[in-house]
């Protein structure tokens, strides 16, 4: 049985048993290996835009025998995927912008598609308010720590043409413009399960703010007056999401 690391464990957990699955920057395809070796995937198309890391992929695949069930196609992104051959998509290991250029230059495969797990590196804040302006709805998040890093991942559903986003999570005092700015920062389903996980991540993100407001201590030109005055906006945010915890 292939051993994963935890946040790539973390990320096959999530996908649902039965799903066949498009695996986008698969690498050298131990996630595909162990949906399909512990039976929650009949089918998985292994895809990676590198021919190197598709490779040892194949290689990896075929010392475990799995070909017939795990399919390895070059692709940038789902170009290779006609819609409708798989219907779960597992992306990760790649920037935020990245994974919104997929989405959204293969929007009409994932039309096809009854969840998407994804796991953006950077620029969190912008990949949730992308989902939310896209109408996919997060049903399923996890944070985790694995060799001192932070690891925000989702599960979405596409939201129906009748169905609207729901916000009942939305504490009184606070505005809807405001929640929306902590949910797309900090995850909507994280708050409201005060994740241990999401509270360890806002006080390292404070303390490195603190330490950001003591480096700029010395200077007083516009551009250290408005880093300053980002980073004071961002510690009000980290303790009002604390503040929910």
């Amino acid at each position: 049985m292939v051993q994963l690391s935890k946040r790539l464990q973390a990320l096959a957990d999530m996908v649902s048993s039965g799903r066949r699955v498009a695996d986008v920057g698969c690498d050298h395809g131990f996630v595909s290996i162990y949906l399909v070796q512990k039976g929650i995937s009949p089918k998985v198309y292994a895809m990676d835009v590198r021919k190197g890391p598709l490779d040892r992929a194949k290689e990896h695949i075929a010392a475990y025998r799995l070909e017939e069930q795990i399919e390895t196609r070059l692709s940038d992104g789902l170009t290779a995927m006609q819609p409708g051959e798989a219907d779960a998509l597992v992306c990760a290991g790649m920037g935020g912008p990245l994974m919104i250029k997929i989405l959204t230059e293969g929007a009409e495969v994932t039309s096809k598609m009854k969840e998407l797990i994804l796991q953006p590196q950077s620029e969190i804040e912008e990949f949730r308010r992308f989902l939310r302006t896209a109408q996919w709805s997060i049903v399923e998040e996890k944070m985790i720590l694995e060799e001192g890093k932070f690891y925000p991942m989702m599960k979405v559903h596409k939201l129906k043409e009748d169905e609207a986003a729901q916000n009942q999570r939305q504490p009184l005092d606070v505005s809807l413009e405001v929640w929306q700015r902590l949910e797309n920062k900090f995850g909507p389903l994280l708050l409201e399960a005060k994740d241990e996980t999401l509270k360890q991540y806002l006080e390292f993100q404070l303390h490195i703010c603190v330490e950001i407001l003591e480096h700029l201590k010395e200077g007083s030109s516009d551009k250290i007056e408005s880093k300053r005055a980002e980073v004071l906006a961002e510690m009000e945010d980290i303790r009002l999401a604390m503040k929910y915890m």
